[in-house]
């Protein structure tokens, strides 16, 4: 599950969050460290979070939305998220970037994406996971932004798969055989978030759609899945994600 606000997700409270995460069978937490706008402000909430997650078994991911304006910038602030050491000596067990389109204020380009994943990769090494956040691969998206160069020095791929009015099976289904070519994990990222604001059906998908999702991202061999966000889900957006197939035999590793 994603958290974006963590004021905003169970009150902030890191002993409720893991109790949830581990209630419905989570594997894996991934926690907004910053962006472009707002630097590098995830310390706080990390310094909570990380010792009680690794407690219990949970691994935690850091995400950034890097604006690809300045790489310098955006690598620095990927750098701080997985450099913080929380009491205990505990670190994030790997970083997402989430790499979005200029709609949503990304300089996308080719240059720009290739010098980021570049840097990154070679400023954190060969062992740290790195997550590529990636638009669902629809007709229109192939067309304008450029997968194989924003993939190519990330070990993950997670395509964000938020159906609205669509059918959430077709939309992981066609994902996945597009992203299978690149020979990297695949982790599809769900809806469990109203879409009404978007154009989409008011509301948090209803449970058949969650169970759906999930379903046939493991036909297609997903290495995990998660769920946008943690602060918008529904009770039955929760039971239905506890009740989904099992991905424990894939959770992703840091080196």
């Amino acid at each position: 599950m994603w958290v974006w606000k963590p004021q905003l997700s169970d009150g902030g409270s890191a002993k409720t969050i893991v109790a949830r995460a581990k209630a419905v069978g989570l594997s894996h937490i991934f926690v907004r460290t910053g962006s472009s706008w707002d630097g590098f402000d995830g310390g706080a909430f990390l310094e909570q979070l990380l010792p009680v997650a690794h407690a219990h078994g949970l691994k935690v991911y850091a995400w950034d939305f890097p604006k690809l304006e300045k790489a310098g910038d955006d690598v620095g602030r990927a750098l701080d998220a997985i450099n913080f050491t929380a009491h205990g000596g505990h670190h994030v067990d790997g970083f997402a970037a989430d790499i979005e389109t200029p709609s949503e204020g990304t300089r996308l380009s080719l240059q720009a994406v290739q010098i980021y994943g570049s840097v990154l990769r070679g400023m954190v090494g060969p062992s740290k996971l790195l997550i590529a956040v990636v638009p669902r691969p629809s007709q229109q998206m192939l067309a304008r932004y450029p997968y194989p160069d924003v993939v190519a020095h990330f070990d993950v791929i997670a395509p964000m798969i938020y159906w609205l009015n669509r059918e959430p099976g077709a939309d992981v289904a066609d994902a996945m055989k597009y992203l299978q070519r690149f020979n990297k994990p695949i982790t599809p990222i769900g809806q469990a978030y109203d879409g009404g604001p978007e154009g989409g059906r008011p509301g948090v998908p209803p449970r058949a759609e969650l169970l759906r999702f999930m379903e046939v991202a493991k036909q297609y061999h997903a290495a995990a899945v998660s769920f946008w966000s943690w602060q918008e889900a529904n009770a039955e957006a929760w039971d239905a994600i506890r009740d989904g197939p099992s991905f424990l035999r894939a959770v992703l590793k840091a080196a």
